[in-house]
């Protein structure tokens, strides 16, 4: 099953008033489950893949304690595990304070067995890496701010 699809029924199923979501394709077999802080999370023993959708959290107030980030954010493409090099021995794409142009890599992320080189879309400086080597990102997260 193609991520886009997979993205879909996690909106589907985040979206909607239903818990748990069950696709079978072929011989793969996707398992969707909404849980909230009340439901316990039960681990599933069978060799299928379990997506956990976290509901939706309520509106905060303007004055909230997170930063605003200023500058353009280039954001993950999809889901998978964020490397800031191309092998551990290797250094980073980029550091704090480079200086990019369109195109240029900027990390990678591991989905599915697959390395998917991300580049910059826009030319700039690097004013902020907001993901740790290593983390699980999820689709559309917040990875660099280029000024």
């Amino acid at each position: 099953m193609d991520l886009r699809k997979l993205k879909t029924l996690i909106d589907l199923v985040a979206e909607s008033g239903i818990a748990e979501l069950e696709i079978t394709e072929g011989e793969g077999k996707v398992r969707i489950v909404k849980f909230s802080q009340v439901q316990p999370v039960v681990p599933v023993a069978a060799p299928e893949a379990t997506v956990a959708v976290a509901p939706a959290a309520p509106a905060a107030p303007a004055a909230s304690a997170e930063p605003v980030i200023t500058g353009h954010i280039v954001k993950a493409p999809m889901v998978g595990t964020f490397y800031r090099a191309p092998n551990p021995n290797a250094p980073a794409f980029v550091e704090v304070g480079a200086s990019v142009k369109e195109g240029d890599a900027l990390c990678i992320i591991e989905a599915m067995k697959l390395l998917n080189e991300i580049e910059a879309d826009k030319t700039g400086v690097i004013k902020e890496i907001l993901v740790e080597n290593g983390e699980p990102v999820e689709f559309g997260q917040p990875l660099f701010v280029i000024a």
